[in-house]
């Protein structure tokens, strides 16, 4: 059964899994994951999804919206755009998860995060988008929550959700706002566990990286029983680097692909989402968070000086409640000397999660023409295949 649901994650495409599309992507290219190239991404197995849901209770949901075509006529489209989230757990609110932050750079946007970096815990679900949609999907976050939480800003307290963005302005009409209240709830609604869509899908719809079509990517790592058999779990919405940086498994593809250039447009940005079910607390959930640039350093970046690299992480394993009646609660502490091998899991997923952003996206046509072609499989086999001997 375990592998036949590897077999199923390895092939499950981009209109799966919660995915909302309205129409079409331009583009019917045969896809794969990364490993599936042959690619070398570390030590550790992956779950059986090789995804940030291989993590227990972890749901994830996409709205896709591709609509229009030709020239940008702006406030209507074409609209390349979307939104993802991440549940951590079924009622997060009052049974609240431990996290911490990292900014690589900060030419970007994670709100919400003075209040993770302040609590140490994250109480709502995580949303990523693009950069002028951020207000309307907080306020489709917000919505959600209040419609499972009535007392909100009444007899409880408020939330400043968590919604993190990428630039999809070079595909899209990013002006319109097109992801709407109603696309929030739908992708909350729809969320799930087990496989993740990847690639063109969600807020990664319109995203462009390495000067290919990037977008969502995910991955895991299963530690071995000897050290504690934990899962960690990256999701990323990748839209940052040049083509010459790209790197896939210690090979310089992006300098030996023909035309190597790449489109260059805005320096672009990266969002990494880590899970893990260890007992971290958030002083260790931060330097986890920061081991994921190291993960994503092994594909070329080097976190340019208009690109916003944000990273968040939290655990599964505790409990934090909501309105604790007793001045204490239980909570599990993990030993620090224990950490190096999540520190290793984490560099190894976040590298494979884009990765496979890039191996499964499909090629997009936004507005005015401007086309983000989808890596070349077969070119990366050539490139691959003639670095090894």
């Amino acid at each position: 059964m375990i592998c036949f649901l590897l077999l199923l994650a390895l092939l499950w495409g981009p209109a799966s899994a919660g995915a909302q599309t309205t129409s079409p992507t331009a583009g019917d290219e045969s896809r794969i994951r990364a490993r599936n190239l042959g690619l070398a991404l570390g030590a550790y197995p992956t779950g059986p999804f090789n995804a940030i849901t291989d993590v227990p209770g972890i749901k994830v949901g996409h709205t896709t919206l591709i609509t229009g075509n030709g020239a940008l006529v702006p406030g209507q489209g074409p609209v390349r755009t979307g939104v993802t989230v991440i549940i951590p757990r079924d009622d997060v609110w009052h049974q609240k998860v431990p996290a911490g932050s990292f900014v690589l750079n900060g030419t970007g946007e994670m709100t919400g995060l003075a209040w993770v970096e302040e609590s140490g815990f994250l109480e709502y679900p995580i949303a990523l988008t693009n950069t002028l949609n951020v207000p309307r999907v907080a306020n489709g976050v917000m919505s959600w929550m209040i419609g499972r939480y009535p007392g909100i800003g009444i007899q409880d307290d408020t939330l400043t959700p968590v919604i993190a963005e990428c630039d999809d302005s070079l595909l899209n009409d990013i002006q319109g706002r097109h992801v709407s209240e109603a696309d929030v709830i739908k992708a909350l609604d729809n969320a799930s566990d087990g496989p993740v869509a990847e690639g063109s899908v969600g807020a990664g719809t319109g995203m462009i990286s390495y000067g290919f079509k990037g977008g969502i990517g995910t991955s895991s790592r299963v530690l071995p029983s000897e050290a504690g058999g934990y899962r960690i779990g990256v999701l990323v919405n990748t839209n940052s680097g040049r083509r010459n940086e790209l790197v896939m498994g210690g090979v310089p593809v992006g300098k030996l692909y023909s035309g190597a250039k790449g489109a260059d447009g805005p320096e672009g940005s990266i969002i990494i989402v880590v899970a893990t079910d260890a007992p971290l607390d958030a002083r260790q959930l931060k330097r986890l968070a920061k081991r994921a640039a190291l993960g994503l350093a092994r594909t070329g970046s080097t976190a340019r000086h208009g690109s916003g690299d944000f990273v968040l992480a939290f655990s599964t394993s505790n409990v934090i409640p909501h309105y604790p009646q007793d001045r204490t609660f239980p909570f599990t502490a993990f030993a620090d000397t224990h950490l190096n091998p999540l520190f290793t899991a984490t560099v190894e997923a976040t590298q494979e999660a884009i990765l496979n952003a890039l191996t499964m996206a499909t090629t997009v046509t936004g507005r005015d023409g401007h086309k983000a072609e989808a890596i070349d499989l077969n070119r990366v086999r050539e490139i691959l295949k003639s670095y090894s001997r």
